[in-house]
């Protein structure tokens, strides 16, 4: 039996010019059965790599360039990547294409949106204010209570509707792309799930479910349902 290959969109460059992803995101795939590999930003021929994956799992960690969606500058905004958005809008426009089996994790689910033609909050307490904490200073993860739609992809996976989440961001969807629904709010009514329905599994969420995996068999479900569907795509495409 052969795993599934996943692909999972590292960080940028550090200060010692390595790229990196925190080792929650490759543990979870590989609970779920999944065969990690990994995806830095700048390849050269990124189709020829896209077309051996069986799964996408876009990352999280800094903010999105907000001249890609018409947004503002603002001080608050870290770690800006060019060379990381070009990469990662790159991918799901050939998820789009190609039907691959795709899963946004925070910055991962903005991009997911940006790429589509949405927008985002550039800081989210500029707009919903601090009652729910959605980082911790100075740039903390912290939890907050998940509202999801009952209709959604998502409550089906989840077989539940109302759960508490990790959570470590500070920008948001602003307006949603077309053809994307928002499928879960957190009490301050922010976005933090979106789906595409005219794509097989297509899934942003903007909590970090990699976080809570090894402990909460809840969010560990999101990665084990990811390498379901590619194990499915991967059976079809080579029979």
């Amino acid at each position: 039996m052969s795993f599934p290959l996943i692909g999972l969109t590292t960080y940028g460059r550090d200060g010692d010019n390595r790229f990196y992803l925190p080792a929650p995101y490759v543990d979870a795939v590989r609970r779920a059965g999944g065969l990690p590999v990994l995806l830095p930003p700048g390849e050269s021929n990124p189709k020829g790599l896209f077309d051996k994956l069986d799964g996408l799992i876009l990352t999280g960690g800094g903010d999105l360039d907000p001249t890609l969606y018409g947004g503002r500058s603002h001080p608050t905004i870290y770690m800006v990547d060019r060379e990381r958005d070009r990469s990662e809008m790159s991918l799901v426009e050939q998820s789009l294409e190609s039907k691959l089996p795709t899963f946004g994790i925070c910055r991962g689910s903005q991009m997911i949106n940006v790429a589509l033609g949405g927008t985002l909050v550039e800081h989210l307490p500029d707009l919903v204010g601090d009652a729910i904490p959605h980082r911790l200073p100075p740039r903390e993860p912290t939890s907050h209570p998940i509202k999801l739609d009952s209709g959604s992809h998502l409550a089906k996976i989840l077989s539940q509707i109302e759960f508490s989440a990790p959570s470590w961001h500070h920008q948001a969807v602003r307006r949603l792309a077309p053809g994307l629904r928002s499928v879960a709010q957190a009490p301050d009514g922010t976005i933090e799930a979106v789906e595409y329905p005219d794509h097989p599994w297509l899934i942003g969420v903007q909590w970090h479910p990699e976080l809570a995996a090894d402990q909460e068999p809840l969010h560990q479900k999101l990665f084990d349902e990811l390498v379901k569907a590619a194990s499915e795509r991967r059976r079809k495409t080579s029979s």
